[in-house]
């Protein structure tokens, strides 16, 4: 099955923009729900702010956050699927630096993280390539912000820390990060596989609707008790108090080494954003 690139630039273009000016439908729910648990006056206000925020923005076509973040592109190539005309990488580079400038998004990448200089395009994208079976594309855009993205950590804990290890880790990476990634976060958490592994379960698992949890038990377990202590940390919505930390904590998972047991958190802030095509 052929695929123009025409049509990847097209739909990374879209989803570039959608991502900025439509929060997700989860996401809203989740705000209703902690709004319904909140018992904190000023928590409350917050999220009814949040809510008017993300209703103008979709209404007036706004930027639901100024930081439009860097594009992260999850790219599920199946492996019966040609792409014509060019290549995927560029076709997404391209489709980004489209969408930015027709949605008047802040363009935030550098070209070199030590001399600054500003692309003036928001590319190169961040692309995470996987081959499937069949012959579609699934591209999913993913925003990210560095107010959240500069609270994430990792760390390489003893086979013998086990959940316990992995709860102290997440707790302190939550407690540490405060206000700072905008709360209500997201809590992404990977755990397994190497260094870069864990990091990219860490990532990948922000995509996974609020409230759905992992269908592993002993996961949803964890990250039901993780959900539970983290929003008993009383930093609240915004960070000024209340119930309403996190509205969600997604686990992955992989196979990892006998010696070690990596675990990696990825937080998403209160406008945790994606958008997903899938061409044929």
């Amino acid at each position: 099955m052929a695929i123009h690139v025409d049509q990847i630039k097209e739909a990374v273009a879209e989803m570039c923009i959608e991502a900025n000016l439509v929060l997700g439908e989860d996401i809203i729910q989740g705000y209703k729900q902690a709004l319904e648990r909140e018992t904190s006056s000023v928590a409350q206000e917050v999220l009814e702010i949040l809510l008017e925020n993300a209703e103008i923005a979709k209404k007036e076509q706004l930027p639901i956050c100024q930081d439009t973040g860097i594009a992260v592109v999850f790219v599920e190539l199946g492996q019966e699927a040609v792409i014509e005309g060019g290549d995927l990488v560029t076709a997404i580079n391209e489709g980004v630096a489209q969408g930015y400038e027709q949605g008047y998004l802040r363009k935030s990448v550098v070209s070199n993280p030590l001399q600054r200089e500003n692309t003036g395009d928001n590319t190169p994208a961040v692309i995470h390539t996987e081959l499937v079976p069949g012959a579609k594309l699934k591209l999913t855009v993913a925003p990210k912000g560095f107010g959240s993205e500069n609270m994430s950590q990792i760390k390489m804990l003893k086979p013998t820390a086990g959940a316990a290890g992995v709860k102290e880790v997440v707790i302190n990476t939550v407690q540490e990060a405060g206000a700072n990634p905008c709360p209500p976060i997201i809590v992404g958490v990977g755990i397994g596989g190497t260094f870069e592994k864990a990091a990219l379960l860490a990532k990948k698992s922000l995509l996974r609707p609020v409230g759905e949890l992992n269908n592993q038990p002993q996961l949803a377990e964890l990250e039901e008790e993780l959900l539970v202590e983290i929003n008993n940390l009383n930093i609240g919505p915004q960070g000024l108090g209340g119930l309403t930390t996190a509205l969600a904590v997604n686990i992955a998972s992989y196979p990892t080494h006998i010696a070690g047991l990596p675990v990696a958190v990825n937080i998403g802030c209160h406008v945790t954003r994606h958008q997903q095509r899938v061409l044929s």
